[in-house]
């Protein structure tokens, strides 16, 4: 080290870069005026929560810092040589980036750096194609699966800049960082030089490394909700002597469940307040917002709570702390989450109230807290949540204010509202539905059901998934999590009312409602059994849980009442169901006659399902009548598993009587379950058809057309939004330009031209081939049911010419179209749009106003399978006018099929594609004909589920 190196180690990092930055000749951004959208908390392997954002020169002391904590090892790893400290110009140019051919991102956990990752582009001299990558981690961080975070990330950024390949030198006795760019899913080209290896690889996000990224972000969603419902520790902060307070409450219910970990209360770091008192710390989800000033005037701690010594704060708690149950006035959760933070805590749970459900002022205040908890690296269930319970012997925990909740079973619940959880957990226990784990999530701020999907597709102990809903945080991403949980658990879903779709839970008092039936288009795409009551929830779990789902539709059914089977008749066929006969034994039967059908049921192979209906005369003992079912339902020979639902008594749950005791004496599967009304043993039937049903499809996959040019397609995009892919409105692209965008996905415009003189016209024309046809291009006349915006079948130059005159002097355009006609067909049309609450939607149906006016449209999320095309296509209920109406020969699916799912692809692939619009396209058996197309194009209005994986 020069003598001057050794004068510029003395001065501070800070001031190093800012002399650096003087002598840094201009750039061209300011270097704290960084993309917002690069900022993201994500998830760890482990489930923590790490804060990732652009570096920016005030972080060069913590660079210093993060350095100097280094090991040897992983200093020569990264920088191929000891580097004991870093040189002031090397600082200074890794603090000093200029977010586009140079960029740098940390990983942040409670205000240090813990990790660095950069790129830097190589080979200026042209358009820059290719970037040279590293990173490097803390070693107390290492495994944590932070390297391919910082990867994904970077990617994404170099994306957005026009980089397309990433380049990186790795040291040959360093095989773990050529691991983390293979098993991030990306495809690598390797040359050994030595000690060297030279690694190659595009950044393009292909099928293979989508389905990696999705693969860790449910490991890590899942891992970080274990972390939550599998504590070793349990601490309740805000536990109090006073039966009448929230912390008593929640104490009691954790040790009367018999916890299997260690409980510390913690009671404070002194006396309670006088507020304490008041209604601001009733037994109901926190409230309040006292400070924690004026403890002079409170009385002494108590030095235990319950009989367990309790503890100043969850500092001084001596063993480790998995969760933490906060009980405590909002105003001090500030100083909560400071201890936590200290103790190491991974989970919250904060009951208290006095946040987003208050108003403006709370909602800042919750915002707060969700980033106060994620920059401590922990989750957050809630505020104003009514807590957790996990079932499982090996946990036994029931952190939540409810009274009373269900025993142990196989259903997953998930729910917002604090105040009717208590009701439905009621409910469930008095039906006997057994549950493995609950979630009520309050505001839900950070935690949500998206959370608990990914935890329940991989829990050994949940068959079966309840969601009540109040809003969807992220139903994109809701959507894509449940179409493959579906696959393997029912999901049935209820919200409560209508606009519970919308997107942004902060805008729920003012947003416009998702039409309810585009909603549940969307989910049965997903396969979620979609209900509308808390009943009809209770009904379909019941049958879920324990009884096996029917392989058909063919459903028989036997009772003692010919008016109670006509009417579960009537709701079955109604439902989709197929009843192929009705056995009225009569009121009198014998136990014998009634076992003897039942049985006969499960034997015939032409029966799928069971609906027996049995209200027995007043003086008839109904035991006899309970042991033939249960006798009959396991008939050794019967044709396979086959679901029966009763209405025993009218009784609602598993009645005694019908209840296959499991291991622990309640009711396990094979019990059968029992409805009030025989509409409502139908109803659930139905819906266990529907489900199986969407299972039995072939597990789709998402297909990728030929002949697309993705990269082709993002550079057009990015340079008609004038290269900087954070621009702030949206552009329409011109029908040549949409056409232009069209075409790199392999669809082709009818060929048109844009004409401005009778004479171009003409020749367009001819070079066209007749008949042609001339259009207006204002919107105002384009599409006009008595069709004087075009003049079709113009069989010569003579007839263009004049038509271009008429409608020139008509319309009042100055560019009109000339196009090719194309075969005679039925007017369809194609439109993907934003919706604030599943992303990209799109639409298909008919074309023309009427059918717009009457919403005959379907509707699907993107991306779509080419099963999901060909159901949209039948979705309208025009749609029979496609398959051959009135003797006319059909049009062919299969071209409007590709014809979706190619623009499909190219929403989902290009997110700043804001729009699509293809009307009218003709549909005929030769063929779809694309007459006219426009496309908007714009900032991603949200990341929360394209991109790098993030947390909302």
């Amino acid at each position: 080290m020069t003598e001057q190196d050794q004068t510029d180690q003395s001065a501070s990092p800070a001031a190093h870069v800012a002399a650096a930055n003087l002598a840094e000749p201009s750039r061209q951004r300011d270097p704290w005026d960084y993309p917002r959208h690069w900022i993201a908390d994500v998830l760890a392997s482990d489930g923590g929560v790490v804060h990732l954002r652009p570096i920016v020169p005030d972080d060069a002391d913590r660079v210093v810092r993060f350095h100097g904590g280094l090991s040897e090892r992983t200093r020569y790893m990264r920088y191929f040589g000891p580097t004991p400290t870093l040189p002031p110009r090397e600082l200074a140019r890794m603090t000093t980036v200029d977010y586009q051919k140079r960029v740098a991102l940390v990983a942040v956990l409670g205000g240090d750096i813990i990790a660095i990752g950069l790129y830097e582009g190589l080979g200026f001299d042209g358009k820059p194609e290719s970037a040279e990558v590293a990173f490097v981690v803390a070693d107390d961080h290492q495994g944590r699966g932070l390297g391919p975070i910082l990867l994904e990330h970077l990617a994404g950024a170099a994306a957005e800049n026009g980089f397309t390949r990433f380049e990186a030198e790795v040291l040959s006795e360093n095989p773990n960082m050529v691991a983390v760019f293979r098993d991030a899913g990306y495809q690598l080209s390797r040359n050994f030089d030595g000690s060297t290896v030279h690694v190659e690889f595009l950044i393009d996000p292909t099928e293979a490394l989508l389905s990696v990224r999705n693969a860790r972000e449910r490991a890590s969603e899942a891992r970080s909700v274990a972390n939550l419902l599998r504590p070793s520790s349990v601490a309740v902060i805000g536990a109090s002597t006073d039966p009448k307070k929230v912390g008593n409450a929640l104490l009691a219910n954790i040790i009367a469940g018999g916890f299997t970990g260690p409980v510390f209360p913690v009671n404070g770091p002194g006396p309670e307040e006088p507020e304490a008192d008041s209604d601001a710390d009733a037994l109901a989800p926190g409230h309040g917002h006292t400070r924690r000033s004026g403890r002079q005037h409170a009385h002494p701690r108590p030095p235990s709570v319950r009989g367990i010594r309790a503890y100043p704060t969850v500092r001084d708690v001596p063993d480790p702390v998995d969760l933490a149950v906060v009980a405590v006035p909002a105003a001090v959760v500030d100083d909560v989450l400071d201890d936590c933070l200290v103790k190491g805590v991974r989970t919250l749970v904060v009951v208290s109230s006095g946040f987003g459900e208050s108003g403006a002022a709370g909602l800042q205040s919750e915002r707060r807290l969700v980033e106060q908890a994620r920059e401590h690296g922990m989750r957050l269930v809630g505020p104003n949540a009514l807590g957790v319970a996990n079932n499982s012997a090996s946990i036994a925990l029931n952190a939540t204010l409810a009274p009373r909740i269900p025993a142990a079973g196989r259903v997953g619940f998930f729910c917002q509202s604090g105040a009717l959880g208590i009701a439905i957990l009621d409910t469930a226990a008095r039906r006997q539905i057994g549950l493995s784990t609950f979630v009520s999530a309050g505001n839900r701020a950070d935690v949500s059901g998206n959370d608990l999907l990914q935890y329940w597709d991989s829990d050994t102990d949940t068959d079966v998934v309840l969601l009540y809903l109040e809003s969807f945080g992220n139903p994109r991403k809701f959507s894509r999590i449940a179409r493959r949980v579906s696959r393997s658990k029912p999901i049935v879903a209820v919200k409560s009312g209508k606009g519970a779709m919308t997107a942004a839970r902060a805008e729920r008092s003012s947003a416009a409602s998702l039409d309810d039936r585009i909603a549940q288009m969307v989910l049965e795409q997903a396969g979620v059994i979609q209900v509308h009551t808390i009943s009809e929830l209770f009904d379909c779990a019941t049958l879920f849980a324990y009884q096996p789902l029917p392989r058909g539709p063919r459903t028989r059914i036997i009772g003692n009442s010919s008016v109670l089977g006509s009417l579960a008749g009537d709701t079955a066929r109604g439902g989709g169901l197929t009843v192929t006969d009705t056995i009225d034994l009569g009121a009198g039967a014998s136990e014998d006659e009634f076992e003897s059908a039942v049985t006969g049921a499960m034997r015939d192979p032409a029966v799928d399902a069971v609906i027996v209906v049995f209200v027995p005369p007043v003086a008839v003992d109904a035991d006899w009548h309970a042991r033939a079912l249960m006798a009959a339902a396991n008939t050794p020979d019967a044709d396979g598993p086959k679901p029966i639902v009763t209405t025993f008594l009218a009784v609602e749950g598993i009645p005694p009587g019908l209840m296959k005791p499991g291991h622990n004496g309640l009711p396990a599967n094979g019990s059968i379950p029992s409805y009030g009304s025989p509409e409502r043993a139908a109803n659930a039937l139905v819906r266990a058809w529907q489900y199986a049903r969407w299972r039995q499809r072939p597990e789709p996959e998402i297909h990728r057309p030929d002949g697309t040019d993705p990269e082709g397609a993002r550079m057009f995009v990015r340079e008609a939004m004038g290269g900087d892919a954070d621009a702030e409105a949206t552009r329409a692209l011109g029908p040549v330009e949409s056409a232009t965008l069209l075409r790199s996905y392999g669809i082709d415009v009818v060929p048109f031209a844009e004409v401005s003189t009778m004479h171009e016209a003409a020749a367009a024309a001819e070079r066209f081939g007749f008949p042609v046809a001339v259009k207006a291009t204002s919107a105002s006349w384009r599409g006009r049911l008595d069709r004087e915006g075009a003049r079709l079948d113009l069989p010569d130059a003579t007839a263009v010419i004049t038509a271009f005159s008429e409608l020139s002097q008509l319309t009042g355009d100055e560019v009109l179209h000339v196009q090719k006609m194309a075969p005679k067909g039925i007017g369809t049309m194609i439109r993907v749009r934003d919706d604030r609450s599943f992303g990209s939607l799109i639409s298909f149906g008919l074309s023309g106003r009427t059918f717009e006016l009457l919403g005959d449209h379907g509707y699907r999320a993107t991306p779509l399978t080419p099963l999901d095309a060909e159901e949209l296509i039948d979705e309208p209920r025009s749609a029979p006018l496609l398959a051959g109406y009135a003797g006319e020969p059909p049009v062919d699916r299969s071209a409007l099929t590709d014809l979706l799912v190619r623009i499909s692809t190219l929403v989902d692939d290009i997110p700043e594609v804001r729009e699509v619009h293809c009307d009218p396209i003709l549909a005929s058996p030769d063929g779809a004909a694309v007459l006219n197309a426009l496309i908007r194009i714009g900032p991603v209005p949200t990341r929360a589920d394209t991109g790098p994986r993030r947390l909302a």
